[in-house]
């Protein structure tokens, strides 16, 4: 294992000595894509040669490890999303939020502990995520101002507790809402399960499209591929704002996230 770490300048080996390489702080930074990749989604890159044909895409007959993608995509969230996230959320005013696809729930306790009065929702369709949230919100001291749901937030229906929601936000699963019909109508639905939110922050990765092939940057193609293998379309950047613009909703900015390329957090109020 330390001699791959070498090869890549990780680490430093000198005899029986192992020292930090120049890359270790920057390895150690980007983990999460590579946590997603061999933990996460390895049964989708395991069955790559049955996957491959077309007409097995799609069928479920591949398992993903949905607590350890939930713990990866924390720790993406915390090194490149939050720093942006943290810059659109600073003018908000919110008093209680619903956090689409809300994996290991990080995000939901960030926005309670910027607001001591505010109240949490978390939705996600994995057990296994939620099980995770929940023991995080106890270490956290929160679990007394945040709550849990299971349901596919693509099909939302609207129920009482989302009545008093001013906040929505989704991150890293925007793309599981296409193709364009569907998210089309995914979002139509948001809007009317939550009748007084003010906002969707609505962040993601879209399909690259303006990279050669030998400078494709750090995660895009495992992370394509990997969907891709799975029959999940991810859509581009353009074809983002053709989704938003039918949907009910109003994008009035847009973030730029830089890594992984092509992110973006869409800032969106209810037309």
């Amino acid at each position: 294992m330390f001699t791959a770490l070498a090869a890549a300048e990780i680490v430093v080996i000198d005899g029986n000595k192992i020292t930090a390489g120049e890359n270790l702080a920057e390895a150690y930074r980007t983990k999460g894509f590579f946590y997603w990749l061999v933990r996460g989604s390895s049964n989708v890159f395991i069955r790559m040669p049955e996957l491959l044909h077309s007409s097995e895409r799609g069928d479920g007959s591949y398992s993903r490890d949905a607590a350890a993608i939930a713990m990866a995509c924390r720790d993406i969230n915390h090194n490149f999303f939050d720093p942006v996230f943290q810059a659109a959320i600073a003018g908000i005013e919110y008093s209680s939020v619903a956090d689409l696809g809300c994996g290991s729930g990080e995000r939901l306790f960030q926005l309670l502990r910027y607001r001591d009065d505010a109240k949490g929702l978390g939705i996600d369709v994995a057990h296994a995520a939620l099980t995770v949230a929940e023991a995080a919100a106890i270490d956290a001291g929160l679990s007394e101002r945040v709550a849990f749901l299971n349901d596919d937030v693509s099909k939302l229906e609207p129920r009482l507790e989302f009545d008093c929601v001013d906040l929505i936000t989704c991150f890293l699963m925007g793309h599981d809402f296409w193709p364009l019909e569907n998210c089309v109508e995914s979002l139509r639905r948001i809007r009317i399960a939550f009748p007084h939110a003010k906002r969707l922050l609505l962040g993601d990765t879209a399909r690259t499209t303006q990279y050669r092939q030998q400078d494709f940057p750090i995660f895009t193609l495992g992370f394509e591929v990997g969907h891709d293998l799975m029959g999940t379309y991810i859509p581009t950047l353009c074809e983002w704002d053709v989704a938003i613009e039918r949907s009910g909703w109003t994008c009035i900015k847009t973030h730029l996230v830089h890594t992984p390329a092509d992110s973006v957090i869409f800032e969106l109020e209810p037309r």
